[in-house]
């Protein structure tokens, strides 16, 4: 691993494939000269919890899945809030809110903002996860 611990967060289009998500993720990571070893948690919005290709990319990719709730997101300050995203969820912002929110206080921004095939992601360096009452993963829901 080079540097601190990364996050990636994800935003994406509902049924977005596992092919997609992890083609945008390896263009991500390779913009920023990082690999698939240097991440240790992927980020996105509880709304996404039950997004198969987003659970598969975790799961293929041996990381946790940290998903975050609309306030968590709202509340996190972002560098390139959506318009788009906005209108859809009502967020400003899915991926790098995501990312920032889960690396916590001492978060430093990567790559704010890649996109490719409906697939946004953003990667930030980070040591510190955020609390558990801000987080949700897929087997700890109902």
């Amino acid at each position: 691993m080079v540097g601190r611990p990364l996050i990636a967060g994800i935003g994406c289009r509902r049924g977005t494939t596992l092919e997609a998500l992890s083609s945008a993720l390896d263009g991500a990571l390779a913009s920023a000269g990082r690999t698939r070893a240097d991440l240790t948690a992927l980020a996105s919005w509880a709304g996404k919890g039950d997004e198969p290709g987003l659970l598969a990319l975790a799961e293929g990719w041996g990381l946790p899945l940290h998903l975050l709730d609309s306030d968590a997101l709202t509340a996190q300050p972002v560098s390139q809030p959506s318009a788009a995203v906005t209108t859809l969820t009502g967020l400003p912002s899915v991926a790098e809110a995501a990312a920032l929110a889960t690396a916590g206080p001492n978060a430093r921004p990567l790559l704010p903002r890649h996109v490719a095939g409906g697939v946004v992601v953003a990667l930030v360096e980070g040591a510190t996860p955020l609390p558990k009452q801000h987080i949700s993963t897929p087997e700890a829901r109902p």
